[in-house]
C-alpha cells in the first residue's frame, strides 16, 4: 500500500507546516498512509488499543501536560509501549518544548518527533488539508499535456505516431506546453485530474531529427504551464482505409483513468490532413460542450424536425387527394 514519507512530509515547504525535526531521523522512511489524524491521549495513559499505527500522532499542550504530571517511571513506560508499536511519527505543536524521556524513546525506537509552530487546531487543518490531496492516487501516462484555449488536452498515441510535433505547432499558434513524454497524473478533490511533468523532463521535449529542446528557453514563460487540469484526451491513430469513423461526433467515448472518466476523441493522422487544427478545433468545441452548447446534437436535432415536418406535408397531401 502507497502512503507518504515522513522525509517527505519534513521537506514540503509549499503547504506552510513549518515542521522540523527532534528526534528519530532513522525513522524517515515511515509512512503516513491515512489523510486523517489521531491526538494519542488514551495512549499516552496506556490504553492502545484503538491507536491507529499508520496516522500521525499530534501532540497539543493537553498532551504533553498530562506527560509532566505523570511520574517519570510511568511516562516512559506508556512512552515505551507506545513508540513500539511502530507509529509513523509524533508532532508536537504550538512550537512546545518535549520533556527528554520523550526524545529519547523517540530517538531509541526510531519514531521521528517533529515540531511546528502551529497551533493544534490550526496544524490539524493544514496537514488534513495536505494530506487528502497529497494521499488521494496519481500515475504516469503516456503522451502530452497541452493547455488549448484552457483546456487541458492530454494527446496519446503510439511513439512515432506525432504528438511531440502536434504539442510543438500549438506552441508555435500561442498554446501553452505542460508536459511531453510522460504525464504524471494525480486526481484532487472532489474528482478531477491534474496532470504536469516529471522534475527532470519539466519544459523538454523531443523531436525526431532534431533531438531534445527546451520551450521555456525557446519561447518564454508564457509558453509553458506548471500542471493543468485535464478536460480532453485525444488518441492520434494511423489512418486506415477499410475502417469506418465517426463522421458526425455523436459517438461520445470516455477515456478511462484514474477511476474517472474523461471525455475521449481518436482522431486518424494521414499525410495532408493538419492534425495540429483538428486538435485546436477539438478544444474549441469542448469549450461549447461545457457550455451546454453541442454542435453535432444540435444539427441531429434540426434535422429530425426536418424529416418530421417534411412526412407530416407529404402525408397531408396523401390524404388530401384520397379525400376528394
Amino acid at each position: 500500500m502507497g502512503g507518504l514519507s515522513i522525509q517527505e512530509l519534513l521537506s514540503e515547504k509549499e503547504a506552510g507546516l513549518d515542521l522540523e525535526l527532534l528526534a528519530g531521523e532513522r525513522g524517515l522512511g515511515n509512512l503516513v498512509q491515512v489523510p486523517r489524524i489521531q491526538k494519542p491521549g488514551l495512549a499516552l495513559a496506556g490504553y492502545t488499543v484503538n491507536l491507529h499505527r499508520d496516522r500521525i500522532q499530534v501532540l497539543g499542550s493537553t498532551e504533553l501536560t498530562y506527560l509532566t504530571h505523570l511520574p517519570v517511571e510511568r511516562a516512559v513506560a506508556h512512552l515505551r509501549q507506545l513508540c513500539s508499536l511502530n507509529i509513523s511519527c509524533f508532532i508536537i505543536t504550538k512550537g512546545q518544548t518535549p520533556p527528554d524521556y520523550l526524545i529519547r524513546e523517540a530517538e531509541a525506537h526510531h519514531t521521528p518527533l517533529l515540531r511546528t509552530h502551529h497551533q493544534s487546531s490550526t496544524f490539524i487543518s493544514l496537514i488534513t488539508r495536505f494530506l487528502e490531496e497529497r494521499l488521494l492516487p496519481s500515475t504516469t501516462v503516456h503522451g502530452v499535456l497541452v493547455d488549448v484555449l484552457g483546456v487541458g488536452v492530454l494527446l496519446l498515441g503510439k511513439s512515432g505516431i506525432g504528438k511531440s510535433e502536434c504539442a510543438l505547432d500549438l506552441v508555435l499558434r500561442g498554446h501553452r506546453l505542460v508536459a511531453d513524454d510522460v504525464v504524471k497524473v494525480r486526481m484532487k478533490l472532489p474528482a478531477v485530474l491534474f496532470g504536469e511533468g516529471m522534475d527532470l523532463l519539466h519544459y523538454h521535449m523531443e523531436i525526431r531529427g532534431l533531438g531534445i529542446i527546451n520551450i521555456k528557453h525557446l519561447f518564454g514563460v508564457a509558453a509553458i504551464r506548471e500542471r493543468k487540469k485535464i478536460d480532453l484526451a485525444i488518441e492520434l491513430v494511423e489512418w486506415e482505409d477499410d475502417r469506418e469513423y465517426d463522421r458526425l461526433g455523436l459517438e461520445e467515448e470516455k477515456y478511462p483513468l484514474l477511476g474517472l472518466e474523461i471525455p475521449f476523441l481518436k482522431i486518424p493522422v494521414r499525410p495532408g490532413r493538419n492534425t495540429t487544427t483538428i486538435v485546436e478545433v477539438a478544444a474549441r468545441n469542448q469549450l461549447l460542450k461545457e457550455m451546454g452548447y453541442h454542435s453535432a446534437l444540435e444539427f441531429q436535432d434540426a434535422l429530425e424536425k426536418r424529416m418530421a415536418e417534411t412526412a407530416r406535408l407529404h402525408a397531408h397531401l396523401i390524404i388530401g387527394d384520397n379525400l376528394e
